[in-house]
């Protein structure tokens, strides 16, 4: 008789027990699949937010006027201000900067709510958003206004660095739009996506691009700049936009 290690186990596996396994295996699968899928749909959120914040960015930039009713006191005014001093708005806190935003949140939630849309994506598009302001005010800080924690979220670029934003404030200005990560814009900017758009807007309705008066030099741009001073003195009107 051979030695018990020796002896060959003859006996079939069980078909019952064979297909438990190729079940767990299949629903381990499905798992891991749902968790890439969950990081995948997380990321492309994220993205979402980064493009909105672009999209009004550049609206703001491109169309936005000074003499326009309600946006032109609240957000044409206190942009163009941004462009000729980009640290002004870095002293204000999150309600001073982002109560605009919050708003408009406000109202994508309830529309969201009423059409039976409110999913956890439409809440962090609508959370971003509202930070957006807050995120472009870190990009114009230092790492010791910040302090370590945003500093260190700009290091591993979970948020927008400075090095990244300040491209959008290089003449001639018409860049870099998004205000929330350093990933969307190399590609819109590649594929000149706002060049585009200013082309479909002239084309189809006949209205041009605003002159951005930070971009002039000399005695232009102390006389353009001249023209905002007053404004800095009430709180409300600085708010802008990303």
């Amino acid at each position: 008789m051979l030695p018990r290690f020796l002896s060959i186990n003859t006996v079939p596996t069980s078909p019952g027990r064979f297909n438990c396994n190729c079940g767990q295996l299949r629903r381990g699968r499905s798992r891991l699949l749902k968790k890439f899928m969950i990081v995948f749909e997380l990321i492309g959120v994220v993205l979402v937010a980064d493009f909105l914040s672009g999209l009004f960015h550049w609206l703001e930039d491109a169309y936005g006027r000074e003499g326009w009713p309600i946006t032109g006191r609240l957000v044409t005014i206190p942009n163009i201000l941004h462009h000729h001093e980009p640290r002004h708005f870095t002293r204000h806190g999150w309600l001073e900067s982002s109560w605009l935003l919050l708003c408009l949140g406000l109202v994508v939630l309830a529309v969201a709510w009423v059409c039976g849309w409110l999913t956890w994506e439409v809440w962090l598009v609508v959370i971003l958003g509202g930070n957006a302001n807050q995120i472009h005010k870190w990009a114009h800080r230092t790492p010791a206004e910040n302090g370590p924690l945003i500093a260190l979220l700009q290091r591993i670029l979970l948020v927008q660095t400075a090095r990244h934003h300040a491209l959008h404030h290089t003449d001639p200005k018409n860049s870099h739009y998004c205000v929330l990560t350093n990933f969307l814009n190399p590609i819109l900017d590649g594929v000149r996506l706002w060049d585009g758009l200013e082309w479909v807007t002239w084309r189809a309705f006949g209205v041009r691009r605003r002159i951005d008066t930070s971009v002039f030099t000399g005695e232009q741009a102390e006389n353009s700049t001249a023209k905002l001073k007053p404004e800095r003195r009430s709180s409300r009107s600085q708010l802008a936009l990303p």
